[in-house]
């Protein structure tokens, strides 16, 4: 039997939302809603609908392989060169690319614990050494990641805001932290959720790549643009580090379609603006009602909200009775993501009803 080396063998597998047509093969349930992967539940704009029905009769050609147009309408949005932008199989590709480029084996990343676990599991893949450092006060302890760096260190990941908990680090933070640490390590930090964001101490990130550092930010189309479907996301860092990932990036590794729906869902800025309001309406719904419930909270910056629950999985089995289905975070919380208002009301009720039984 062929074997997978031990680095790969220790891999925890992502684990996606349960999908809703499970839930009918389980419990006969036809009507389930899905809290559990932070999607914009008003999908995308008619604009992005538009451009995709557009280019429907062209797909048996190849994408432009190098992006140029979406990375130029990005470049000129950010105020960053063209050669500062790489495209990529949703932000996860970006990732990837990143760490296969710049970690060699038994080298170290720093991260965060809970946080995204991809960045876990591409590191072990590529046989480098995660280096997790647990949360405070449920937000990065920087200064902790910081002093965990060694001579092994390549890379240190962000998520600001965080996932799961939907918190943030500021700018006065990310200042320091960039203060104190060596030059040759690269900063990756994780924006999936910066449109969501209203706290003005969230740091602008591109002043960092601008002024120099080693910085490389990575975004998406997959939250507040509705694309998740399509797979399409982005970095911005320095030309000399892109100029390294490209040479590791796969031809045509962003399709035809992801291209021109994301370049339609930059110009609807109206559409973001929507979500955006949905999303704070959403969130000062959760808050009233699970203060009324008595059930603690993590105030969010992102589309989702963490309750840090010890009993996490035996109300995430139950929910799904319910047909409603949440991330649980180990066995420590569950994370809701903010859906549309009757999804939002449909998950409290059948939450007082588990917590009242």
């Amino acid at each position: 039997m062929v074997e997978a080396p031990a680095h790969i063998k220790s891999i925890k597998p992502y684990i996606p939302g349960k999908p809703l047509e499970e839930l009918e093969r389980e419990f006969g349930i036809v009507n389930a809603i899905k809290l559990a992967s932070n999607e914009n539940p008003l999908g995308p704009s008619l604009k992005v609908l538009e451009a995709i029905k557009g280019r429907l009769e062209h797909i048996h050609r190849y994408p432009e392989g190098s992006g140029h147009s979406l990375i130029n309408a990005l470049a000129s949005k950010h105020g960053v060169r063209q050669q500062q932008i790489i495209l990529g199989n949703g932000s996860n590709e970006v990732i990837e690319l990143l760490v296969r480029t710049f970690l060699r084996p038994g080298e170290e990343v720093i991260m965060a614990t809970p946080s995204f676990i991809v960045y876990d599991s591409i590191t072990k893949a590529a046989g480098g050494k995660s280096v997790e450092i647990p949360l405070k006060d449920w937000r990065h302890d920087l200064n902790a990641m910081a002093h965990a760096v060694t001579e092994k260190t390549k890379l240190i990941f962000i998520a600001n805001p965080n996932n799961p908990t939907g918190t943030i680090n500021t700018s006065k933070e990310m200042d320091k932290l960039l203060e104190v640490l060596p030059k040759d390590i690269i900063v990756a930090v994780d924006e999936a959720y910066r449109e969501y964001v209203t706290d003005p101490s969230y740091p602008d990130t591109l002043d960092y790549v601008k002024a120099g550092h080693s910085i490389v930010i990575l975004r998406t189309f997959s939250k507040i643009y509705g694309l998740a479907g399509l797979r399409i996301g982005y970095g911005i860092t320095n030309a000399a580090i892109i100029e390294q990932m490209n040479k590791i990036r796969q031809p045509f590794n962003t399709n035809m379609l992801a291209q021109y729906a994301a370049l339609a869902a930059l110009e609807d800025t109206k559409h973001v603006k929507l979500a955006q309001e949905f999303n704070e309406a959403g969130k000062e719904y959760f808050y009233d009602e699970l203060r009324q419930i008595g059930i603690d909270f993590v105030p969010t910056e992102a589309n989702f909200v963490y309750l840090p629950l010890r009993n996490a999985h035996v109300l995430y089995e139950k929910l799904l009775k319910y047909g409603v289905v949440v991330r649980p975070v180990g066995t420590e919380g569950l994370r809701i993501t903010i859906g549309l208002p009757e999804e939002n009301r449909r998950f409290v009720e059948s939450f007082k009803k588990i917590i009242h039984s």
